[in-house]
């Protein structure tokens, strides 16, 4: 079973991208939930402190890896796409990449074995789009999407399957480039 990251900056598409993933891939992949949505949505409030900031970005890394299990467990002959991967916490950790690795006791090599391929999704941000979402989760002004999304691409871009999907194309381009990155992944 393949396991593939569709990550990126705020405002990049990627919730509406996903939702055509699950349509156009029904019979051979399941859609893992974003675990910070799910935290959100359930009433965890979002705070300035450095220490609850640690505490929720552990959360949400400690939920995706649960999430991922049980979703295997669950669905064996699927190919699971996860909306957001565990290291995407990094992106939003308060502190250093080694201080994150350290408080999640794992390691970046550890965390990319996790996965087979990473599709990063730039954020509309970067070429002046809007990026209002249908994830009323999601918060972030345009500079914060932009500063996201670098963060992001710094800690993904590292991947050894890792595919780059440009905010400079329409919308419809990014989900067919997308579509096809899967299929060269399931494939392979």
């Amino acid at each position: 079973m393949k396991k593939i990251v569709i990550t990126g900056g705020p405002g990049g598409g990627k919730t509406t991208a996903l939702d055509l993933f699950r349509r156009e891939f029904r019979h051979d992949v399941y859609i893992v939930p974003e675990a910070a949505t799910i935290l959100f949505e359930n009433g965890l409030e979002r705070s300035q402190d450095l220490e609850d900031l640690k505490r929720t970005q552990l959360s949400i890394y400690q939920l995706q890896i649960c999430l991922e299990s049980i979703y295997q467990t669950n669905k064996k002959n699927f190919c699971q796409i996860c909306d957001r991967g565990t290291l995407d916490s990094l992106a939003y950790w308060p502190g250093s990449e080694s201080s994150f690795l350290e408080a999640a006791e794992t390691t970046i090599e550890k965390e990319f074995k996790r996965y087979d391929a990473v599709i990063f999704f730039e954020t509309g941000a970067t070429g002046g789009s809007d990026i209002k979402s249908n994830n009323p989760q999601r918060t972030e002004n345009t500079q914060e999407a932009i500063t996201l999304d670098k963060n992001l691409q710094e800690v993904w871009s590292r991947h050894q399957n890792y595919h780059f999907i440009s905010s400079n194309s329409s919308f419809i381009d990014k989900v067919i480039e997308g579509l096809h990155k899967i299929r060269e992944v399931l494939n392979n």
